[in-house]
């Protein structure tokens, strides 16, 4: 058979030798297609970053990408503004009227993609570690307090389900003090050791963290910084406290302290750089008050599309006590979102006192979405 190529040469015609060759060479060709066809159903492509390989896999889904709803969003904002907005109402020359309707919802900025706020209600303990007397965090067990925290979120969710609750631990990592620290600051810094071991419990029910902040003599400026690789977190959120901020030199806890919109405008844009930096979802700002003077020029406060913020009703006592400092401080002072304390002691002081429930609080103007538990 050596020589049976030049044999088939000699007896094929002239004319047709072309085409033999040409059907000869073909043939691989059908044959590869063919096995494709039966064998080959599924779509392949190649992963360009490992095209050396030039090894073929199914084809990976695309992830799709969903545009921000500002419908959504505004619609989201009336519920919590919490009263009906009627053609009528809106149209009125009333003072009354406008003022009702102009107050809430605040016009501000919209989020970026990821933030979480409105569509869901922060529902968070707060406390220190080292202290069985500054909140629910600290006070109770971890597995205890992690299983309290988890049935007040189930209330929450229960009593308002088109907003779905979500847990928090809210930690102090800065705490004003009554005595002078080394710096003559009056404040004290935790250890990186007990954030670390907020996350690790946070983690367990899925929830986020807010780091607090109580300046005492020190600054924002000061404190931040030093806390920024909590910040470069995703689930990581920020407090600041504006009754330990003693910008006139007093003893934390003698006088109650105050925040300037340009104070809350530096924690916004220190946050805001980072979000934009890591390319992460924006953060939450929780900005304590329960006194007109805890917050100075309020109207200058600025929301930023990565971080929203919330005035937190941060007083204690008989619930209308409450609701009226939420009134005068919150609802009459809107900046974007509204938070509200619960003290599990201190607001059943009173005889007779109970404990606020959810219900009760979605009957306010506006419906808060931060709730914390002290």
């Amino acid at each position: 058979m050596k020589n049976a190529h030049r044999y088939i040469m000699r007896i094929v015609p002239r004319g047709l030798k072309l085409w033999f060759f040409f059907i000869l060479l073909s043939i691989p060709v059908i044959l590869l297609f063919v096995g494709l066809t039966l064998f080959g159903s599924d779509e392949m492509t190649f992963d360009r970053e490992n095209l050396a390989t030039s090894t073929p896999t199914k084809k990976i889904a695309k992830v799709k990408i969903v545009p921000f709803d500002t419908k959504e969003y505004d619609r989201r904002m009336h519920i919590l503004a919490n009263y009906p907005i009627s053609t009528s109402t809106a149209s009125s020359t009333s003072s009354v009227a406008s003022t009702t309707v102009n107050l809430w919802p605040v016009k501000t900025v919209y989020p970026n993609t990821g933030a979480i706020l409105p569509s869901k209600r922060i529902i968070a303990y707060y406390g220190n570690l080292y202290s069985t007397k500054m909140g629910a965090l600290g006070e109770y067990p971890e597995d205890e307090m992690l299983q309290r925290l988890q049935a007040e979120v189930k209330k929450w969710t229960d009593a308002d389900p088109e907003t779905p609750a979500i847990p928090a631990l809210h930690y102090i990592a800065v705490t004003a003090q009554m005595s002078k620290s080394a710096d003559g600051k009056y404040r004290l810094r935790m250890p990186d050791s007990q954030i670390d071991e907020v996350l690790r419990m946070a983690e367990k029910i899925d929830a986020i963290v807010f780091i607090d902040i109580q300046v005492g003599l020190s600054t924002l400026q000061a404190e931040l910084p030093l806390l920024e690789k909590y910040f470069k977190m995703p689930n990581v959120h920020l407090g600041i406290d504006a009754e330990f901020s003693m910008k006139g030199g007093d003893r934390p806890g003698t006088v109650v302290g105050t925040f300037d919109a340009a104070d809350i405008n530096y924690a916004a844009n220190f946050l805001a750089r980072i979000v934009k930096e890591n390319n992460i979802p924006p953060k939450v700002l929780v900005v304590h008050r329960y006194t007109q003077m805890m917050i100075t020029n309020y109207k200058n406060i600025t929301p930023l599309p990565e971080v929203q913020i919330v005035m937190h009703m941060d007083g204690w006592g008989g619930s209308a006590k409450k609701k009226n400092t939420y009134q005068r401080f919150v609802y009459n002072e809107p900046v974007q979102f509204a938070g509200f304390k619960l003290f599990y002691k201190h607001d059943i002081r009173d005889p007779g006192a109970t404990l606020m429930s959810p219900e009760e609080l979605l009957k306010l103007k506006p419906r808060p979405v931060y709730i914390q538990y002290q």
